[in-house]
């Protein structure tokens, strides 16, 4: 097994954390928040809120663990091999089943532009699995490559939605068509259902710390391509959500399935929605290619420590660890071909959900393995902020649902047995 070279910089992990974060989701949540109008903006506050504070902390932990694996490495320093294997085996499950979900947004977004594509369903789970397996290719070529990618991708959908959202507040001009809450529930209520929704935009914020094997200089890099990605990442989802509730009437909102380019094609022409239908298209393509080069990272460190086995440890000569990505893409696929069979359409709708709640319980844990480990030393500065990092993960986790997270300890009970056999194979 050689060793990965060290081939991301700065700016390349700053554009992996944006790229993962700044996905389908920002394409379509105008749409969910317009019943709250621009009461929406106090769940935002919240969620970029608990997402700086979580950021933070896994800047901090980046600095005294450098250990490639993220959340995984976090949780094992802390607790040792159990936990560390449950978050290891939760984001794993996250990252791989998240990956078909995206592949098949993209799907979406090029069907727009090229009906053709999924004109019918077997025609648009190819064009899924053709995304989802250049991406692979993508990563397989080497990680500097995919890095490249998500650079370009990144750049390509962070300018224009600033642009969007800069040009959209012009275009607001007096003429707002949100009132304030027009839902008429009770702020509180309010406040927690748009920060739950906000939320599912702003997941992937952990990008920097999971490959920083490959991460030239990871003590800063890392930490600051977290803060920083996550902090831009944020503003513009926000800007370009809450920009478009007040260009379009609730009404037209609400029956769009592509709110953004329809409130462009509404305040500049056709041409300005075409455009941003093109611009969800790449996002959705560059976020898919990021979540790749995640997912191929994630299982690695897990078993270069004997929790998982031994072979997905194992590297080409680029340092790609080869056998995990191509398992979960494989798994990915799997995901997609069952969204196109009608009578496993809603377990694909519940995996998207399951997805999401698999990756909230690595936070929680991370965020208790910071107390664990400095925050009996911390300043109270770092106290205060790790206390409300805490207090939003278990408040996200809860608001997951009941559902996704029964199913989600399933799923840990499921994979029990390949930790017993790691254990026996491989004794402490």
């Amino acid at each position: 097994m050689s060793m990965p070279p060290r081939v991301i910089g700065l700016w390349t992990l700053i554009a992996l954390v944006i790229g993962n974060m700044i996905g389908s989701g920002i394409f379509v949540l105008p749409a969910s928040m317009a019943p709250f109008g621009a009461a929406s903006l106090l769940g935002w506050g919240i969620s970029l809120g608990g997402a700086w504070m979580l950021a933070l902390v896994f800047a901090w932990l980046s600095r005294s663990i450098p250990n490639h694996g993220g959340p995984y490495a976090y949780a094992r320093r802390a607790f040792g091999d159990r936990m560390g294997f449950v978050v290891a085996w939760s984001y794993w499950v996250c990252t791989w089943s998240a990956n078909a979900a995206i592949a098949v947004a993209f799907t979406g977004s090029l069907g727009a532009l090229w009906p053709a594509a999924t004109a019918t369903p077997l025609r648009g789970a190819l064009c899924s699995l053709g995304a989802l397996w250049l991406c692979t290719g993508i990563t397989l070529t080497g990680v500097r490559e995919a890095g490249r990618v998500a650079v370009i991708t990144t750049l390509l959908k962070l300018v224009p939605l600033l642009v969007f959202g800069l040009l959209g507040l012009t275009a607001l001009h007096g003429g707002v068509h949100a009132p304030f809450n027009p839902s008429g529930k009770p702020l509180a209520e309010v406040s927690l259902s748009t920060a739950t929704l906000a939320l599912w935009a702003l997941l992937g914020l952990e990008t920097a710390t999971v490959p920083t094997g490959v991460v030239a200089d990871p003590l800063r890099t890392v930490p600051r391509a977290t803060v920083i990605g996550t902090l831009m990442a944020g503003v513009a989802t926000m800007l370009a959500c809450t920009v478009v509730i007040g260009m379009l009437p609730a009404e037209t909102l609400q029956g769009s399935p592509a709110p953004m380019a329809t409130a462009a094609a509404y305040a500049w022409g056709p041409a300005a929605g075409v455009g941003m239908a093109v611009v969800a298209a790449i996002s959705c393509f560059g976020t898919l290619n990021g979540w790749v080069l995640l997912v191929a990272q994630t299982t690695m460190a897990a078993a270069e420590d004997g929790l998982f086995p031994r072979a997905f440890a194992r590297t080409d000569k680029r340092g790609t660890p080869w056998l995990g990505l191509l398992v979960s893409s494989v798994l990915a696929s799997a995901l997609i071909a069952a969204n196109y069979t009608r009578s496993l359409v809603a377990l694909f709708t519940f995996m998207i959900l399951l997805s999401t709640a698999t990756t909230l319980l690595p936070y929680l844990i991370t965020t208790l393995a910071w107390w664990r480990l400095d925050g009996a030393h911390a300043s109270a500065w770092r106290r205060m902020v790790a206390a409300g990092a805490l207090i939003f993960s278990v408040w996200a986790l809860a608001g997951a649902g009941a559902e996704p997270l029964l199913w989600g300890a399933v799923l840990l009970l499921a994979g029990w047995p390949i930790y017993l056999w790691q254990r026996r194979c491989v004794p402490a």
